[in-house]
């Protein structure tokens, strides 16, 4: 995988916490460790696509579900 930029990285995190509605999110906080369920997941997958473009699957998601993950797979994706 591709290194993440770090701006990336902070939209993710950005993302989580819009959704979560918490500041309690960091680079490295699992998803549903900090509240998040299925439900949510959607609706991060939804802002993702909508603000940095790629369109992760729920599947890749779960895989994934840190803000610094999140942010490696679209770093692969857009190389």
């Amino acid at each position: 995988m591709s290194a993440p930029q770090a701006s990336t990285v902070d939209q993710v995190i950005g993302i989580y916490r819009r959704v979560l509605e918490t500041d309690d999110v960091t680079a490295d906080s699992d998803f549903f460790d900090v509240g998040g369920d299925s439900l949510l997941a959607t609706r991060v997958i939804s802002a993702i696509a909508r603000d940095l473009g790629p369109e992760l699957t729920i599947d890749t998601f779960l895989d994934a579900p840190t803000p610094r993950a999140v942010a490696e797979l679209i770093a692969s994706v857009s190389a």
